[in-house]
């Protein structure tokens, strides 16, 4: 077999192509910066680049730096370095599921869309597309579209809009009491320390109301496969609402738990994102429900579900092994936390059903059941919160906005 220079091909250099790739990935949402293609540039110059394997283990060591991104690399990596001939049929080569072949996959989405792009595009328009604003019939059309169908530009808009969100700062009630002149309970103490300024009259009677504070947020969050791009955004909105509160904590799972708490709380949020992301080696992988609530359970339960947690499953619901482990920690979650709210991408089809039977386990022990495919959902979802809380033990299901 005749080896092939992909990255030097006779229409250009292969600086040039590196360029023109790492503009691609950054299209299709990749955060390729001038100092990765640097180092890419310097580090193809160590290797063998008539083959094609060790081009790509090079550039991709390189350029991807989160697990999620390891879709989008190797889909641009396919269309872009391609014999030439076969350039004006690229878009039609992206290889898409029987299931997906109407609506493509969130990373082919974004490749495609970067690769229909000239190759010679002017850097300066480039920022200045970037920088365009939606109009407001876009964001209404925004607002209501599937996180895993936008393209790498609504997905930046739509990260934005999540950077802004807030939950109410008091929505947990205690048994604790402060001075407020608008309180029911009597403030003897202070009422009678007034009234020795005055001789013993009494003139001014103090009064007690109750605390009011921020209820703790527990999130476990899926990162299987069929659940990464509405974990990542979500991701986005738990790190907006951590730089307000103190008591957010935030697990990840697919076939085991990881606690990225700590992670999460870096200041800029791309950061925190692929600290999260370095955090787990299962991202994108397969989902073992029950496993994972069990770990949380025994090792974290008692940690963080005290003082009326609400507890954010999100979760498609789509568990290797449904059987009764499932139903009983999904049970002894439940009984550990004030809220247990279930967010499930599944509800945006508008003619969802329970059919598959670990939905069927783990629906009874929710008190609500809501979609997180959309930034409406999202909103909703912070109105849920700054509502009082349902009756314990009630499943309610929100259908797709």
């Amino acid at each position: 077999m005749t080896d092939i220079d992909h990255l030097n091909p006779p229409t250009g250099h292969m600086a040039n192509n590196v360029v023109g790739f790492a503009r691609a990935l950054r299209a299709a949402g990749m955060p390729v910066g001038p100092g990765s293609v640097i180092d890419a540039l310097n580090a193809l110059q160590l290797i063998e680049i008539g083959h094609r394997a060790d081009v790509y283990t090079t550039l991709e060591a390189i350029f991807v730096k989160r697990h999620e991104h390891t879709l989008i690399f190797e889909q641009a990596f396919d269309l872009f370095f391609r014999a030439a001939e076969d350039w004006k049929h690229m878009l039609d080569s992206v290889p898409l599921p029987d299931h997906a072949r109407k609506k493509p996959p969130p990373a082919s989405r974004r490749v495609q869309e970067a690769m229909a792009q000239p190759s010679m595009r002017d850097e300066q328009q480039e920022v200045q597309q970037e920088e365009l604003r939606l109009s407001v019939s876009d964001k209404e059309i925004l607002q209501k579209k599937d996180f895993a169908q936008m393209s790498a530009a609504e997905i930046a808009e739509v990260t934005r809009a999540i950077a802004n969100m807030r939950l109410p700062q008091a929505e947990l009630r205690t048994r604790r009491y402060q001075p407020d002149a608008r309180g029911l309970r009597l403030d003897m103490r202070r009422t009678l320390r007034s009234s020795l300024r005055t001789g013993g009259e009494i003139i001014d009677i103090r009064k007690l109301g109750r605390i009011d504070k921020p209820a703790p947020i527990v999130a476990l969050l899926d990162i299987s496969g069929s659940m990464s791009e509405y974990t990542r955004l979500f991701l986005h909105f738990l790190h907006a609402i951590t730089d307000a509160r103190k008591r957010v904590s935030v697990f990840l799972f697919g076939t085991r738990l990881t606690n990225v708490t700590r992670a999460l709380r870096a200041k800029d949020p791309d950061e925190a994102l692929a600290s999260c992301s370095s955090s787990v080696e299962d991202w994108a992988g397969g989902t073992r429900i029950a496993t994972s609530l069990h770990s949380f359970n025994k090792l974290w339960g008692r940690r963080v579900l005290g003082q009326g947690a609400i507890v954010l499953l999100i979760s498609d619901g789509l568990e290797r092994e449904a059987d009764a482990k499932l139903a009983f920690e999904m049970d002894r979650l439940h009984r550990s936390c004030r809220r247990l709210i279930w967010l499930n991408p599944l509800l945006r089809y508008s003619g969802f059903e329970a059919k598959a039977q670990g939905i069927k386990m783990m629906l009874p022990h929710v008190d609500e059941f809501r979609p997180v495919h959309n930034l409406t959902s999202m909103e909703g979802l912070i109105e849920a919160l700054s509502a009082p809380p349902p009756p314990h033990h009630m499943s309610r299901i929100r259908s797709a906005a």
